[in-house]
């Protein structure tokens, strides 16, 4: 069963953190650059959609795998060994939410793989994989945080899926400002004024969610909440 206590409460975390990686300043602005590739020359609403969906799909297969392999291999660490390696990567996590603060100037700078897929619906799964491989400093942290968690679910699938709810989170935006949602773009005319406080909430978020595997409190968590489901009964 992939659904467990641990899944519970990382999921909400990992979407917000793909949420907080579309409105990042390294996404958001190009927006319409993205929406223009993958749409290529006949630029309607069907192929807009289109082109965004699969554009997701192709950073979504990019990002299964590496939470795949990440819960994979949380699943042969066990024991004292676990609980440091939990700690470490909880350092790492907080250290990638000063980054998103605005922090060590050096993990700044941005890293981009220079390729340019072939524009419209056959190139939009390689633009979108591509993308997930850039590994810019705005995805970087909150993707990071992700992969951490899918370690901490000890699961190839829950890691996988975890890596399918942060996709969720950083495409969904994508795919609804294609269809052409008012709100949805009202809602980007917003971050847009607002970006600094955005990365700020989710440098935040990174930072609370370090503190909490630094200190062992996680797992207290994932334990009561885990009592807390186990004592659930439905009526039926």
């Amino acid at each position: 069963m992939i659904a467990t206590g641990p899944l519970y409460l990382a999921m909400p975390i990992a979407f917000l953190a793909g949420l907080v990686s579309f409105f990042s300043p390294c996404v958001l602005p190009l927006l319409p650059s993205y929406l223009g590739l993958v749409s290529g020359t006949a630029n309607t609403k069907n192929r807009l959609v289109l082109g965004s969906a699969l554009f997701v799909l192709g950073f979504t297969v990019v990002f299964v795998f590496l939470g795949a392999g990440f819960g994979s291999l949380g699943s042969v660490i066990y024991g004292d060994v676990k609980n440091w390696t939990q700690r470490i990567s909880g350092l790492l996590v907080l250290g990638l939410g000063i980054v998103m603060l605005g922090g060590f100037d050096f993990a700044q700078r941005t890293a981009k793989l220079n390729l340019r897929p072939k524009a419209g619906l056959i190139g939009a799964p390689l633009l979108g994989i591509v993308f997930g491989l850039g590994w810019t400093p705005c995805i970087g942290p909150t993707l990071g945080a992700v992969l951490n968690l899918a370690f901490d679910s000890g699961s190839v699938a829950r890691g996988a899926f975890l890596a399918v709810v942060y996709s969720l989170g950083l495409g969904l935006p994508f795919i609804l400002v294609a269809a052409g949602f008012g709100w949805a773009s009202k809602t980007v005319k917003f971050v847009k004024a607002n970006i600094r406080y955005i990365n700020r909430f989710g440098g935040a978020l990174l930072i609370v969610l370090g503190l909490l595997l630094v200190t062992g409190l996680w797992q207290q968590v994932i334990n009561y909440l885990q009592e807390v489901l186990g004592a659930y009964t439905p009526n039926i």
